[in-house]
């Protein structure tokens, strides 16, 4: 049996990482769950496990060189994603500024993926519920899990992103996965400039 520490005191971190998804072993492997893919990969480059459970959420905290982060994977569903982050940035004391939230984007093409400043929610109801909850000035990383071919139409989003990656699409997932932990690293490391020079093209 593995036990978690419940309500121990974080660590001083000088980032957040959030990947966005839905608890539960049916959801891991879908369209939906692409946030919590890339915190995984994420937590490893880090060397930390999700070992903690607080603000609703399961927390890994580490390191990337001399970037202390907490990686979080909120054990709301999407759609109250916002109320998981709050108390994310309440427990450890950060502006929004200071997170970073993973997500999937249907408007992109699997296996692209955009590193943006700040905005609006778009589609997604996850990134609605955190735009509500904090506002829009945080940064978000942006994972495409939209069709190859950008001209098909999808005739039910919501049972589209339920959906587990089809056999021909799940190579590129799982290297969009490695890509999207490494531009992660490199914003916190190197900055958000530096990473959207890197890995917003093509």
């Amino acid at each position: 049996m593995r036990f978690f520490k419940r309500g121990a005191q974080p660590q001083r971190v000088d980032h957040l990482v959030v990947g966005l998804g839905n608890p539960g072993e049916g959801y891991t492997s879908t369209r939906h769950n692409v946030g919590f893919q890339v915190a995984s990969r994420l937590a490893k480059r880090a060397r930390c496990e999700f070992d903690t459970k607080a603000a609703e959420s399961r927390i890994a905290e580490g390191a990337l060189g001399a970037v202390r982060l907490a990686i979080a994977r909120p054990q709301t569903f999407m759609n109250d994603s916002g109320r998981a982050v709050g108390k994310l940035l309440e427990r450890y004391r950060l502006d929004p500024s200071a997170l970073l939230v993973v997500y999937d984007d249907v408007d992109l093409p699997l296996g692209r993926i955009r590193l943006r400043t700040s905005g609006g929610s778009g589609t997604h109801n996850g990134m609605r519920s955190i735009v509500g909850e904090i506002g829009e000035g945080f940064p978000r990383l942006r994972c495409g899990v939209g069709p190859a071919d950008e001209n098909a139409q999808i005739a039910d989003l919501a049972d589209y992103v339920l959906t587990p990656f089809s056999e021909n699409e799940r190579e590129a997932a799982d290297a969009m996965f490695v890509r999207a932990a490494e531009a992660v690293e490199v914003a916190l490391r190197d900055g958000l400039g530096r990473a959207m020079e890197l890995f917003n093209a093509g």
